[in-house]
């Protein structure tokens, strides 16, 4: 796909070619999204970071690798350039034969999550958004999650790379989704739920799950209900901090 003047690698769901047009999903991955990890492997029930659930139910996915990760040119701009990749990915991905545009969600955990709540920000027309467990300010991640130093680049670069500044702007149905456990970003839930303007943002904390389990059986609920044809509909089963 293209972005920015550059040719991106990405990895997508082949063509079943059973002559219809299925819904599809834009998958950010944790950690370092530019590149991916093992995204195509199963993990376990308490960490399945592949959302291999969607697949699984007939959805086709796409794993966009993003500027500067893995052979890609142009370098890692850590929640900028990104955005522009993110929304490139979506409309290269309604474009494929045996995918349904009306159809087209965008879904990521952790840092993929937080590009995933910022592409959402951008005013994308898409289908649905899911967030798994972002952060409301790019500067919680720690120096070994993210090499970058908030202090010399000043506030106006973090303000820029800040979910919660943009949430305003979200012109698709967008579910922030966490563990009430720990390890978590439940404390960024709530400041995310605090800055919200709009009705299409809703805030679901899931309790007895963490920033990880939470992932399995979410989105196998989220895949089972779009292929249904049917609205994702999620709830809070734990209150906000």
């Amino acid at each position: 796909y293209h972005s920015g003047g550059m040719e991106l690698a990405s990895f997508v769901s082949p063509n079943p070619k059973d002559g219809k047009r299925h819904p599809a999903i834009v998958w950010l991955t944790g950690g370092d999204t530019n590149s991916l990890g093992r995204f195509w492997i199963d993990g376990d029930a308490g960490n399945d970071q592949s959302a291999s659930a969607f697949r699984k139910a007939g959805m086709v996915m796409m794993f966009p690798a993003l500027r500067g990760g893995n052979s890609n040119p142009g370098a890692n701009e850590y929640f900028w350039g990104e955005v522009d990749d993110v929304i490139a990915a979506v409309l290269h991905l309604a474009k494929l034969p045996y995918v349904d545009p009306a159809q087209i969600y965008l879904g990521g955990h952790s840092t993929g999550g937080t590009l995933a709540l910022l592409a959402a920000g951008s005013g994308l027309p898409i289908s649905g958004v899911f967030a798994f467990g972002p952060v409301a300010e790019p500067n919680s991640y720690t120096p070994e999650q993210l090499p970058v130093n908030w202090k010399l680049l000043g506030d106006e670069e973090l303000r820029l790379r800040s979910p919660k500044h943009w949430l305003h702007a979200v012109a698709a149905p967008t579910w922030i989704i966490e563990g009430a456990k720990p390890p978590a970003n439940a404390p960024a839930l709530a400041e995310l739920c605090q800055a919200r303007k709009s009705d299409l943002v809703q805030c679901v904390l899931v309790a007895g799950e963490d920033h990880f389990s939470v992932l399995q059986p979410l989105t196998r609920r989220i895949a089972a209900q779009i292929v249904m044809g049917q609205q994702p509909k999620l709830e809070s089963t734990a209150s906000l901090p």
